[in-house]
């Protein structure tokens, strides 16, 4: 009896199932982040409580070796992260309502300085653009939290955020050890072992991205610091406050911190000392990326440049401002998952 022929060929049987592949996994993804943001309001201080427990998590280790109580552990831990993120919290408002007018007025004169000097015609008054930039930050600043904030006042909100994610810390820290037993009871016959190392491999680079960050974003903070205050710029610390918080968003905070520097160095102290400001800021950046992150950061997920920025990008469009912060995070663990099944399946670890 002749062999039917296949109506396809194998080529184009092969480009239909892996098709069929990517639209399942885009189906699965769509389905995840539509959930993550309908329910957000419990989403949320799970992911920032997650972010945490891989910051302290070192700290809580150390204190259950050395014979405390896991329970005991986790308060301290926690008691701790309270001081020094209030006290951090704290320096880093400080120094931006204090300065936070004259960085501003500041910003206003460097603007009016390059319109002047570079003859841009359009533009009829610098305040304009101030006025116009305000309702920006204002329509993305409501962009950003309105989803989490819906029928919810700001501080309430707030205050209820901080409080789920800080007990959250304390149980993920408290009862890290029944992560592997969780993780076979709910993996499917055969792949606990399978699903273990993803999970600790997803945690591994979720740590090592916050504690290097941290750590990198301490470091660039006190070097612009120190030089902002020796070419005498206003607003040194608050300046300074500022490239702290946005080193948490790779690449695009440092840019944007920066760039306020040296615009504020520009209006205040002249062309020259904006040179020597933006001196600073580059050989800072060149301290980060040559020396801080293969150093501090070296054991961690390695992501390209690009994944990152569209990462970024795909972050702010699902949650603004804290899609942004979130997205290198869970980008991080994604690809640490997906270095432990290559792995598992005999395949180069790219990472």
């Amino acid at each position: 009896m002749p062999t039917r022929k296949p109506l396809l060929p194998d080529s184009a049987r092969r480009t239909a199932a892996w098709c069929g592949v990517l639209l399942l996994a885009a189906g699965v993804a769509a389905v995840a982040i539509w959930l993550c943001v309908a329910l957000k309001t419990a989403v949320t201080p799970v992911l920032l409580a997650l972010l945490g427990t891989a910051l302290l998590g070192p700290v809580h280790r150390w204190l259950t070796a050395h014979r405390v109580n896991r329970s005991l552990a986790a308060g301290l831990t926690c008691a701790a992260l309270v001081a020094v993120v209030g006290g951090a919290g704290y320096i880093v408002v400080t120094a931006l309502v204090d300065t936070g007018d004259q960085i501003v007025r500041s910003l206003k004169d460097a603007a009016q300085w390059v319109i002047d000097h570079f003859d841009i015609a359009g533009v009829a008054d610098v305040d304009d653009l101030a006025d116009n930039a305000r309702g920006l930050v204002e329509k993305f600043g409501a962009s950003a939290a309105g989803g989490l904030l819906t029928g919810i006042s700001l501080i309430g909100s707030l205050v209820t955020t901080a409080v789920l994610t800080l007990l959250l810390t304390f149980f993920f820290l408290r009862d890290s050890d029944r992560a592997a037993h969780l993780a076979h009871s709910i993996a499917p016959r055969g792949t606990g072992g399978l699903v273990e190392a993803m999970g600790r491999r997803a945690f591994e680079a979720v740590e090592g991205f916050m504690r290097g960050t941290t750590f990198i974003a301490l470091i660039d903070a006190l070097c612009i610091t120190v030089g902002l205050l020796v070419l005498r710029v206003p607003g040194a610390v608050g300046l300074g406050a500022l490239v702290f918080v946005g080193a948490y968003i790779p690449y695009l905070g440092a840019f944007i911190s920066g760039a306020v520097a040296v615009l504020v160095a520009l209006a205040d102290r002249g062309f020259v000392i904006a040179l020597w400001a933006l001196g600073v800021v580059l050989a800072v950046q060149v301290l980060e990326g040559h020396v801080l992150q293969p150093v501090i950061q070296s054991r961690t997920v390695q992501m390209h440049p690009a994944m990152i920025m569209v990462a970024l990008t795909a972050g702010a469009s699902v949650a603004g401002l804290l899609g942004m912060l979130l997205a290198v995070p869970v980008c991080a663990a994604v690809v640490g998952v997906i270095g432990e099944l290559r792995r598992a399946a005999g395949l180069p670890d790219p990472s």
